[in-house]
């Protein structure tokens, strides 16, 4: 039995916004004891020398399956590019430029938001290859834009009906314009390109190792995990070839999903709920709103019915997980509860109905979760409004902005609410650093500065409460979150204290050691 004595630090356990001890005990990979220093008598102890230590953290909405599989793809993100010259230059330097016509020149994560130009189209891309498909992702991953050989190879021509729930766009003569608006769209494109091998795949979640355990995130939930082929067992395997993190895997709703069996519902990797999506995003106005987007008539789109919502819930209760519905706008939300706020419960103490992004929530629809029956978990974002400020401020009206991303109203009104990222799918390149989140919901500023309804702003206590212990009861994540007697002993040691940190000065803070089960798993340097 090995045993690990940790004395002297500023140590936040994660049970509240405002609890910390000075010392706790590790007893094979497990907290045993957590209080004050002065109430140690060995001799054997490690000296936190007054260090910052935070719980492991947990990313409860991310795509570790979609950052693998995105490794063939150049960086179109912010702020590194904000401007449609910018994004060709930065396709014209992928490995494939100039190759053969059968290697797809790819990339992921454009705004164009905040390009002056206006959203690229076939002919822009057509710009960087004719003879190549060119293929970019928008960074909220509900859009694509493709050139003209894309169009090409996929028969999407003038005639092509629209997808449900999604639109080939098209330009003032019908002809379709490159750009694919939300999923259905996008996969009409995404089923032509060469698959990527599952031995790259595996490598390419190990790679991902060290991003997350330097950011001190320990566990994700995977929210579409079916992004990659048969994610249950490239995970696995990635695990065994000494990938940290616990993974719990969203699988995506589709009739005729197989039941799950024991041994998938089990171990520190494994399924644990099915996603649905129930709208689309802001940025390209296909959130379901009530309020019709400014300037318009327009209240977004719809993805999914009634009978499918249905079977997806029955599904999971059947098989015992978490449903997660991704629904932007206030009428997706609405429609949910509608739909379910008075059915039982199947999962005790954990949200049976997650409801993923949040993004629009008053307060008669927290009155409505309060005394729902049916058990609804919250996962929302700080990095959101953040990074995608310009998009907001377009397409939301002055009553949509009021109950944006009301982070402080759902920390005091919500207990199963957690903060997350939802990385890559997030407009900025270090969207899934905690720290950026965590410095963005104390200001309620945008990366321009712009003010975000601060009356919404959190502490750092408390935005670090929902990147741990309020996340661990949203997630069914085992035994994480929080640094107490019977949870594992993840934790991390930071460089500085974020505690007393100026707000602007909290995005700078670095994890200088990350531990898992009791053993450092990284070092910074």
């Amino acid at each position: 039995m090995t045993t690990q004595c940790f004395v002297n630090g500023k140590v936040f356990t994660g049970t509240g916004a405002d609890d910390f001890v000075s010392a706790f005990r590790i007893r094979d990979g497990v907290f045993d004891w957590v209080g004050d220093a002065s109430d140690v008598s060995t001799e054997d102890v490690f000296e936190l020398d007054g260090a910052t230590v935070l719980p492991g953290l947990l990313d409860v909405h991310t795509h570790p399956g979609f950052m693998a599989s995105l490794s063939s793809s150049v960086s179109l993100l912010p702020p590194s590019v904000s401007a449609l010259s910018g994004l060709l230059d930065r396709l014209r330097t992928h490995e494939n430029f100039g190759r053969d016509d059968d290697s797809w020149i790819e990339g992921f994560g454009y705004d164009d938001a905040t390009f002056p130009d206006g959203h690229p189209t076939r002919s822009d891309l057509d710009q960087v290859s004719t003879t190549q498909v060119v293929f970019v992702r928008r960074s909220d991953g509900h859009t694509a834009c493709v050139n003209s050989r894309a169009l090409e190879l996929a028969g999407i021509t003038r005639d092509t009906q629209d997808p449900a729930g999604a639109r080939f766009e098209r330009d003032e003569h019908g002809e379709p314009n490159g750009v694919l608006t939300e999923i259905a769209a996008v996969d009409a494109v995404e089923r032509i390109r060469p698959k990527r091998s599952q031995e790259d795949l595996v490598e390419g979640i190990v790679s991902l190792n060290e991003h997350f355990l330097s950011l001190g995130i320990v566990a994700v939930n995977d929210l579409y995990a079916d992004l990659i082929p048969e994610p249950l067992r490239l995970f696995r395997l990635a695990a065994d070839r000494g990938f940290v993190p616990s993974v719990i895997l969203f699988v995506g709703w589709r009739a005729g999903l197989p039941d799950l069996t024991e041994a998938e519902r089990a171990g520190p990797v494994r399924i644990g709920g099915v996603k649905l999506f129930m709208d689309g995003a802001y940025s390209n106005r296909t959130a379901w709103v009530v309020e019709p987007y400014p300037g318009s008539d327009d209240h977004g789109l719809r993805t999914v019915d009634d009978d499918e919502l249905r079977a997806a819930v029955t599904w999971a209760r059947r098989n015992n997980v978490q449903v997660a519905i991704h629904e932007m706008g206030d009428r997706a939300a609405t429609h949910v509860l509608d739909m379910f706020e008075n059915e039982e419960p199947w999962l005790g103490e954990l949200p049976s109905i997650r409801l993923e992004h949040a993004s629009l929530f008053s307060q008669e629809m927290m009155t409505r979760l309060a005394r729902a029956r049916m058990r609804f978990g919250v996962v929302t974002h700080s990095i959101f409004f953040f990074a995608e400020c310009t998009s907001y401020a377009r397409n939301l009206t002055d009553a949509q902005f009021a109950v944006a991303y009301p982070i402080r109203t759902f920390y005091e009104r919500v207990p199963l609410v957690a903060l997350a990222s939802d990385a890559p799918a997030t407009a900025w390149e270090d969207a899934d650093n905690p720290f950026t989140s965590i410095q963005a919901a104390v200001e309620r500023r945008a990366h321009d500065g712009s003010d975000f309804n601060q009356a919404e702003a959190v502490t750092v206590g408390q935005a670090l409460h929902l990147y741990t212990g309020r996340a661990a009861q949203l997630s069914a994540l085992d035994r994480v979150g929080l640094i107490a007697p019977g949870y594992r002993a993840d934790f991390v040691v930071l460089d500085r204290d974020v505690f007393t940190l100026g707000s602007d000065e909290i995005a700078g803070t670095s994890v200088l050691r990350t531990f898992v089960d009791g053993a450092q798993v990284y070092s910074r340097g």
